[in-house]
């Protein structure tokens, strides 16, 4: 028998959403679920009545049938799924479920066009988005769209999505994100470590915001990578740690990585107490979200926590380290990046080495 529940949501803005979900249990098994968003909670509700009333009298739909569905049926599908939704990153989750609530959303699935997308994408940037962020939309957009055929059995292989894409270049609409080049200043850094330390001294409050924040410099990773590391991957011996599933494009799990933990960044490890299999057993949203408070508090402009990522790479470059040296320790699995920080870093050592090559070629 099928059954609906109501969840509300907030939008960013603070807007209530409802979403309504049908189901149908078998034996303790969900083998049917639909899930619509409304503004209303009364809608919700007409809505989840309606709907099962009809699987009642007319039971399930062909699971081949596109017919009747909607581009945020197919949303909620993938976003439901364990195998898809379930495991995508935080950038993916959030833009998927924003794209629920957008009005492309409930356009039905065979009358999708690239008009419409190009129609979303115009609306998104009117509203604020630039290019880069759009362009996620689109992109994960289109991933949804490959999977109605083969994943979900639905008779549907267009991707207005896709087809969209070079016009939505062509209009300046899409495009890459610029690269950043922002590092703390020394006198940044010093404020942002007395303004964390007076943080951390607060009651009630647990984090050491300045190990976390010196250990991120010096080992040049992620704050979810650093909130990940776990006792049992140290190693005494070599100094180092296994940080588990690094971000790469190619692959979303098993990327581990032996890092070396390079001077104080091993000091700051062992004095964290061990009262969990964590070492430092932290929300990392929790960590940035105090890191953003005291930097806006103190004025800093346009710094993000990632910076501090360029800022530890930065230093071993400084340092002498060699381009793939210091990929060893920030996971790069291109040097590109890298190659970006160092020419940046040193743009003279480029024409020295142009220079060397010329007098050995006339040496020779």
């Amino acid at each position: 028998m099928a059954y609906y529940n109501i969840e509300k949501r907030l939008k960013s803005d603070g807007t209530p959403r409802y979403r309504c979900t049908v189901l149908i249990k078998e034996k303790g098994v969900i083998t049917f679920r639909e899930s619509k968003t409304f503004p209303k909670q009364a809608h919700a509700k007409t809505w989840g009545s309606q709907r099962v009333m009809e699987l009642d009298l007319y039971g399930l739909p062909s699971s081949d049938d596109a017919t009747g569905i909607t581009v945020r049926d197919l949303l909620q599908k993938y976003i439901n799924d364990p195998n898809a939704g379930g495991k995508a990153g935080r950038t993916k989750s959030y833009v998927l479920n924003m794209l629920v609530d957008c009005d492309i959303a409930a356009i039905p699935l065979l009358s999708l066009t690239a008009n419409d997308v190009i129609e979303h994408c115009r609306l998104r940037n009117n509203a604020g988005a630039g290019p880069a962020t759009v362009s996620h939309d689109v992109s994960y957009l289109g991933s949804v769209l490959d999977c109605a055929k083969p994943v979900y059995g639905i008779n549907y292989t267009s991707n207005p999505a896709k087809e969209a894409r070079p016009h939505l270049l062509k209009l300046g609409l899409i495009g890459k994100s610029n690269r950043r080049s922002r590092r703390p200043a020394s006198e940044e850094l010093n404020m942002l470590i007395e303004g964390l330390k007076q943080r951390s001294q607060r009651r009630g409050s647990k984090i050491p915001f300045v190990d976390i924040l010196m250990f991120s410099v010096l080992s040049c990773m992620r704050i979810g990578e650093v909130c990940r590391l776990r006792w049992d991957d140290i190693d005494e011996k070599q100094k180092s740690v296994l940080v588990r599933d690094r971000k790469d494009p190619r692959k979303k799990e098993g990327n581990h990585m032996n890092v070396a933990l390079l001077g104080e960044a091993w000091d700051i490890v062992q004095r964290q107490p061990r009262k969990s299999e964590l070492i430092f057993p932290y929300i990392s949203s929790s960590v940035t979200a105090g890191f953003q408070r005291v930097r806006s508090a103190l004025g800093i402009e346009d710094l993000r926590y990632h910076d501090l990522r360029r800022e530890g790479a930065s230093r071993l470059f400084e340092a002498g380290f060699s381009i793939e040296e210091v990929a060893q320790v920030t996971g790069h699995r291109s040097l590109n990046v890298l190659w970006q920080v160092y020419t940046e870093l040193f743009p003279k050592s480029l024409h020295v080495r142009l220079e060397q090559l010329q007098k050995s070629r006339k040496n020779d």
